[in-house]
């Protein structure tokens, strides 16, 4: 992915980086992944997707803040040097004082999201989670920085955490999260407590940021990621569980991660290119 597509294509007259509220930044990299592949390939379908959208996503227009889609990120170097590129990315974003939407890519590149808002923040943000997996294992296949281990890399920065729709994880992730009191609610808690149950705690901070794994999704809705894993998320209880944490708390920037595309089955493109759009929504109304 070199060229610039730009987030809902001819529709959105492209807004300048100091007059869009939202600036989405495609960062096309997969280094780590441990089953299926293609998750380079999601920005690239999302934002090609996303032309189809309408403008109105049934309550707003989230258009109308304006969206500045940037160049994709270089992934061409190092894990090291992929981070840095993305966190520079991220920091012009929160220099002028919008709002980052990043495409990925595997969950890796939330790392760099996490390194731009800590250097403006310190620990005055939490993070969360809207996945399949915990991410708390401290190395995976030999690195410190593969998508299975982004929370520990998160939580070792003392930065708040809290998890919903896990339903996948080890031993070693189990125990971490329970020797450290790591908030969450799993799938199963959700199935059987409604979305109604879900609330952050009240120490919970203020700002936070959101990482949506797309494979928090049930794979019936959501099949088009490197781990699909059953129970997860119903479409509407997503959105729910979004806008109790914009409408309770300050969202400082989101992703979506972990899609990856299957040829010739452009529905899910067009899935994952609507989320984006409606948490922008989501977003936009809880301002």
């Amino acid at each position: 992915m070199s060229d610039r597509i730009n987030f809902h294509g001819d529709d959105v007259t492209p807004s300048k980086p100091e007059d869009a509220q939202f600036h989405v930044i495609p960062v096309p990299y997969e280094r780590t992944v441990s089953y299926g592949g293609g998750t380079l390939n999601g920005p690239e379908a999302i934002l090609k997707a996303s032309a189809q959208l309408e403008l109105f996503d049934n309550k707003s227009v989230p258009a109308d803040l304006g969206i500045y889609t940037d160049v994709p990120v270089d992934c061409s170097g190092s894990i090291k040097e992929t981070i840095s590129n993305i966190c520079n990315a991220i920091s012009k974003t929160i220099k002028l004082e919008k709002t980052p939407v990043i495409l990925g890519g595997e969950h890796t590149v939330t790392y760099g999201a996490i390194e731009a808002l800590y250097n403006k923040y310190g620990k005055d943000f939490g993070v969360v989670q809207f996945d399949a997996h915990a991410d708390l294992r401290d190395s995976y296949d030999g690195t410190k920085f593969s998508h299975a281990c982004i929370m520990k890399r998160v939580f070792d920065l003392n930065i708040p955490i809290y998890q919903l729709g896990t339903r996948s994880y080890s031993m070693e992730e189990h125990n971490l999260s329970i020797r450290h009191n790591i908030d969450y609610m799993d799938a199963e808690d959700l199935y059987k407590n409604g979305v109604d149950s879900f609330e952050l705690p009240p120490y919970f901070p203020e700002n936070v940021f959101i990482t949506f794994d797309i494979d928090g999704l049930d794979s019936n809705i959501m099949p088009a990621t490197g781990t699909p894993v059953p129970g997860g998320f119903g479409w509407y209880d997503a959105h729910a569980l979004i806008e109790k944490v914009m409408n309770n708390r300050k969202c400082i920037g989101f992703d979506v991660v972990e899609f990856a595309p299957i040829d010739k089955f452009h529905g899910y493109d067009f899935t994952a290119a609507q989320l984006v759009y409606n948490m922008m929504g989501i977003l936009q109304r809880s301002i």
